[in-house]
């Protein structure tokens, strides 16, 4: 590390820590005095001049694990996406996130955020070749370019809202999702959440919920779009809930989706190709209670992830398909080190996991913490990167590696309202 850069980490290191209230606590409740700037310290408003503590830190590192956290979002209630939703840019540049406002990126070299979409968004995928975003607003499909915002319609289609969606394709031609038929609506839906910006990912009750949803057999299908003409196409017809549609992000027709319900009832991880061929079921339960979901691609499109527990908060597992031989991979993950959602680095090498809350399926023991893991001799060894005891699992973090590597990114209401953070995965304390 340079005379330079040691200047200016001890520099900003400092400053962060000057307004820090004295008594060490995590400061912050409020939702409402954080600006929207670049990821430099902004200059505050006149509302936040107020109350300075109310406003989350910028940046510091973690006592508990010597590792350097940033806040890349500067509105509350602006949060990352769901694990498997792709975010970043191919170059690696821009990170996708939503805000109160729509849909806005970050610019992972500079810090500034930039709005995009304006207006409540859903469903948002960014493309891996062009710089494009797809997304859901209303009743209609879009695509926006995340540098010069311009935005093109693909199709409007209402009974596109009720399911799965959106996945966008490994070459950029075609969307896909499910859906319900014959225009039914699941009448299922969570309790708001009393969080602003926060959506209730794990609540009271969803255990429930899905039990009758399940039961429901509400007739569904699968379904894509030409992304040029906004052609969709249905196919695998079910009365299964078809759910978490996946494309393979380097076979362009090869979809995963999987059966919802609570997990320890359903056989979850499925495989279709795009003209409906090819059907093939990734994991088979074997004993009573064995579940397997939350299932992910790894980068490279080889292998299937899925968190693993044989039986259900007993013996905790982060297995692998390997779709071109049918190998399974496992490795043992320690009750206090399970995670709500696990993923891969975009090289294959380590995972990164988001902890689980007071009321989760590890509890109790479980671990409320950022982690990062290198497979050892079939099993994860568990590095712990960010505490998250303060943390409302309510929300779930959904863990992400930016494209180098250096970064994972997740979303936490730790200091109150919902943010976009990011995590070194290098201690702050190593020479570069």
């Amino acid at each position: 590390m340079s005379y330079l850069t040691r200047c200016l980490v001890i520099t900003v290191i400092l400053a962060v820590v000057s307004w820090l209230p004295i008594n060490g606590r995590n400061p912050g409740t409020s939702d409402s005095t954080a600006t929207q700037s670049g990821v430099n310290p902004p200059q505050r408003s006149i509302e936040s001049q107020k109350s300075p503590a109310a406003e989350p830190p910028l940046e510091w590192v973690d006592p508990a694990t010597g590792h350097r956290v940033i806040r890349l979002s500067r509105e509350p209630g602006s949060a990352s996406l769901y694990f498997h939703q792709n975010a970043y840019t191919a170059e690696g540049d821009k990170l996708l996130i939503t805000t109160p406002r729509g849909l806005s990126t970050i610019n992972l070299k500079t810090g500034k955020i930039e709005p995009v979409v304006e207006g409540r968004a859903s469903n948002a995928v960014v493309g891996r070749k062009t710089r494009q975003v797809f997304y859901l607003q209303g009743d209609t499909v879009y695509v926006t370019h995340l540098d010069t915002r311009v935005t093109r319609e693909i199709v409007k289609r209402p009974e596109l809202r009720s399911g799965s969606g959106l996945a966008v394709n490994a070459d950029e031609t075609l969307l896909a999702g499910s859906f319900i038929e014959g225009g039914q609506r699941p009448n299922f839906p969570p309790p708001a959440s009393a969080t602003p910006g926060a959506r209730a990912d794990s609540y009271p009750g969803k255990g429930e919920m899905m039990e009758r949803r399940l039961a429901a057999r509400l007739p569904m299908a699968l379904y894509t779009i030409d992304i040029k003409t906004g052609e969709v196409k249905t196919f695998h017809h079910s009365t299964d809930w078809l759910n978490h549609v996946q494309f393979s992000p380097t076979d362009p027709n090869l979809i995963m989706f999987c059966h919802e319900g609570p997990w320890h009832k359903v056989d979850r991880i499925w495989t279709v190709r795009t003209d409906g061929t090819g059907l093939r079921k990734i994991h088979t339960r074997t004993m009573e209670m064995e579940i397997a979901g939350h299932e992910f691609f790894s980068a490279d499109g080889r292998i299937i992830w899925y968190d693993l527990q044989t039986p259900k908060g007993k013996e905790f597992w982060l297995a692998g398909y390997v779709l071109a031989t049918g190998e399974k991979i496992r490795y043992k993950v320690e009750r206090d080190q399970w995670s709500v959602h696990f993923n891969v680095s975009p090289d294959g090498k380590l995972f990164a996991g988001d902890g689980g809350g007071p009321h989760s399926v590890a509890t109790p023991g479980n671990g409320q913490w950022i982690y990062l893991f290198t497979p050892t001799g079939g099993a994860l060894k568990a590095e712990r990167l960010v505490n998250l005891a303060k943390h409302d699992y309510s929300l779930e973090p959904n863990v992400t590696f930016t494209p180098d590597m250096k970064w994972i990114v997740f979303r936490s209401n730790m200091h109150g309202a919902t943010h976009v953070y990011a995590v070194e995965v290098a201690r702050a304390n190593r020479e570069n």
